[in-house]
């Protein structure tokens, strides 16, 4: 039987970071982050680059500092773009890629929705500027895969119990599905909370295992998406793979890999 239950390496689950507005003790839980192997996704306000008095990040620092992690939108100036124009929600996502994609060196294809407020017309704004992902404020506390990446719900805030998830998350067998521990938050919160401890502890737990994934959002993005576009033949014993990732899967409870174009029989 096939299953689609892993990530790559044959891992059974996955632990990303999401973290917004490009403060600058982002430093701090970035050298956090690297010194544990953990991956995260920076959700940034362009607009309020280089601003001392909120605390936000210089743009000269910006490709360096989130080096092998993600830099997303967040609004150009962190408008809730529920309650304005369309063409204002426009404007902001759009302003807000354009200067980040100058700093990243890439294309910027996610996003976390400023305050959490959204509606209909926000989510077709979002698709019409490219973006392919953006992260609400509402949680789940479970630890299953997202069913729509535009509403895209976290396990948990890294105040709700962080320690005790993360100990659950550790302890949950691999069945039928994979697992995936989301946590989302503000790095000022650690020192407004003097919790830098807290998070230390949890990525020191989470590090080094073989049964973990260590992602960024837009990766799982891409990587479930390639998984849904493997295509079989009527009786499932034909398997071809026309996505550029290697992907992995089970086949009688046991890992199995394709690579790029490959087709595979059973």
């Amino acid at each position: 039987m096939i299953n689609f239950d892993r990530f790559p390496n044959g891992a059974g689950k996955c632990v990303t970071m999401s973290y917004d507005d490009g403060k600058v003790t982002d430093r701090r839980l970035v050298e956090i982050f690297n010194k544990y192997g953990i991956k995260g996704t920076f959700h940034i306000n362009a607009g309020y680059l280089n601003n001392d008095k909120l605390m936000r990040i210089a743009d000269s620092e910006v490709a360096e500092l989130y080096r092998g992690h993600e830099i997303s939108a967040h609004g150009y100036t962190h408008r809730s773009l529920g309650i304005v124009p369309r063409e204002m929600q426009l404007n902001e996502v759009w302003k807000d890629r354009l200067a980040l994609e100058k700093l990243a060196g890439y294309p910027v294809r996610g996003m976390s929705y400023p305050n959490g407020i959204y509606d209909d017309t926000t989510v077709s704004v979002l698709k019409a500027c490219g973006i392919e992902y953006c992260r609400v404020v509402e949680t789940t506390g479970d630890f299953k895969l997202p069913e729509d990446f535009m509403r895209w719900k976290g396990t948990c805030h890294h105040n709700m119990d962080l320690i005790g998830t993360g100990k659950k998350f550790l302890e949950m067998p691999l069945k039928n599905r994979p697992h995936l521990m989301y946590v989302w938050g503000h790095s000022l919160e650690f020192e407004k909370d003097d919790t830098w401890g807290m998070i230390e502890e949890f990525c020191d737990m989470m590090s080094g295992r073989d049964d973990i994934w260590y992602a960024t959002n837009i990766e799982i993005v891409d990587y479930i998406n390639a998984i849904k576009q493997l295509r079989f033949s009527a009786d499932c014993s034909v398997m071809y793979n026309p996505t550029a990732l290697k992907l992995c899967f089970s086949y009688d409870s046991q890992p199995m890999y394709i690579e790029a174009g490959q087709t595979l029989k059973f």
